[in-house]
Formats: structure tokens, C-alpha cells, sequence
């Protein structure tokens, strides 16, 4: 078991999905964790939920694209909990969709900020920070769209996520030596709200159908894909950087 009662760790896009199942993962193997999300009521659940169970956690609201609210989440880290140790960059979405040349230039950019700006702007404060505490560990959550697999209509989406390994592999080669780790998690399809299979109008056949891209045959459980935040977090990935890390059920296989 990958304990974390020495480490203080960010969590963005912890309201829901992922984010919310490493939030709560990681607090519960003992780190103190700085929460970011849109939904202020929302993240002030999860942070509740984690302290009633004796967990350590503080909830600052805010758009990750803003480069103050990545100050702030840092700022936090420091000041309530004397350090950073590690950061979990989780957010993304898909943006504006559509072919190729029916993409707005304003979706495109807003696209890219949410998935790959923010992801920047994260990592740019907690470098510092983490560079302070004599190391730690940087994971940027990405996607299998745009890394192993091609999806009609995702431009922006692709992309963006597909770049998070460029900034991971310069982010580990440029601080390797003070110890900053940087990690890119490329999860496969997860049972999450945001999934195409439980859209609203999503009918059996679709679920099926995406389930059936994966070799393990279903989606992943939000804490599948947590475990392995947990292991990119926690010392026992102490020699593992600049790499990815597919959680994926095999999608990245299958013909």
C-alpha cells in the first residue's frame, strides 16, 4: 500500500469523475490535499466528506485557466499545509466539436486552454514549490483520444491531451535533477458522468459499443483510474518520469 501522510498534493477537477476519486484516494492514504473545482457547493462536499473521515482537505473555487487561480492553489498548498509534494492536473473536457474545418477558432483556443493551457499554467507554480521541498511528482491526466486512438470530430481535444506529453517529458528533463518528477496518466473510457455512455440519450447499443473498444471488455471504475495517481504520487514511482502511464483496458490494442 502507496501510503502519503508526508505529502500535500493538489487535485484539480475534483468536484466529479476522476478527479473526485483521486481527491478522495489520496487523502485517504493520509496526503493533505488542496482541491480545485468550478462548483463551489460541490467542492465544499468533497472537502466535508473528507475531513468527517479524519482526512485533511482545503477547497479553493476557481477556473483553472486563470493563471491566479494556479497561484492560489500553490499559495494554499504553502501556507496551510508548509509545502507542495505533488500535483494531480486533471481537468479536460472536449471542448467545441465537429470536422477539422468546422471548428471555431474561439473553440479551438478554448479547447486547447482548458486541456493543455491550464496544465501549463498548474505546473509553472508548482514547480517552484515542489523544487523548495528538495522534489516531487508532477501527473498530468490525458486521455487515450489524440494518443492511441483517433476520434472523428476531436480535433481540439486530441491535440490538446496529446501535448501534455510533450510538457510532462520537458517538465522531467528540465527538473529531473531537483527531483521533480512529471508524469502523463492516459486513462481508457471511465464510468464517469462526461462518458458518451451515460449521456442522457445514450442508448444500450452505445454503451456497448465503447465498451467493446476495450480488450478488458468495459469501462474503468473513477478509482481504477485513481490507484494509479496513487502509485505516480507516491515514492513508489520514485524513478519513473517522463513516461506514460496507460490505464487504458487494453483500448490502446485493440484493431
Amino acid at each position: 500500500m502507496h501510503e502519503l501522510t508526508t505529502k500535500n498534493v493538489i487535485v484539480t477537477a475534483a468536484t466529479s469523475g476522476i478527479g473526485e476519486a483521486i481527491a478522495r484516494l489520496l487523502a485517504a492514504r493520509g496526503a493533505a490535499v488542496v482541491l480545485s473545482g468550478r462548483r463551489e457547493s460541490k467542492l465544499a462536499d468533497v472537502v466535508a466528506d473528507i475531513t468527517r473521515t479524519g482526512g485533511k482537505a482545503i477547497g479553493v473555487a476557481g477556473d483553472v485557466t486563470d493563471e491566479n487561480h494556479a497561484r492560489r492553489l500553490v499559495d494554499t498548498a504553502v501556507e496551510r499545509f508548509g509545502g507542495l509534494d505533488a500535483a494531480v492536473n486533471t481537468v479536460g473536457g472536449f471542448g467545441e466539436a465537429g470536422p477539422l474545418t468546422g471548428i471555431s477558432l474561439a473553440g479551438w483556443r478554448a479547447t486547447l486552454d482548458l486541456n493543455l493551457t491550464s496544465a501549463f499554467l498548474g505546473a509553472k507554480h508548482q514547480v517552484p514549490a515542489m523544487v523548495a521541498r528538495g522534489g516531487g511528482s508532477i501527473v498530468f491526466v490525458s486521455s487515450f483520444v489524440g494518443q492511441t486512438v483517433a476520434i472523428a470530430n476531436t480535433a481540439g481535444y486530441a491535440a490538446a491531451k496529446a501535448g501534455l506529453e510533450g510538457l510532462a517529458t520537458t517538465i522531467a528533463v528540465e527538473y529531473g535533477a531537483q527531483r521533480v518528477r512529471a508524469n502523463v496518466l492516459v486513462p481508457g473510457g471511465t464510468d464517469t458522468p462526461s462518458n458518451v455512455a451515460n449521456a442522457p440519450d445514450a442508448t444500450p447499443e452505445v454503451r456497448a459499443h465503447v465498451e467493446r473498444m476495450h480488450a478488458l471488455g468495459r469501462l474503468a471504475s473513477p478509482n481504477e483510474i485513481a490507484q494509479a495517481a496513487l502509485f505516480l504520487v507516491s515514492d513508489a514511482a520514485s524513478f519513473v518520469t517522463g513516461t506514460q502511464l496507460r490505464v487504458d483496458g487494453g483500448v490502446s490494442i485493440m484493431g
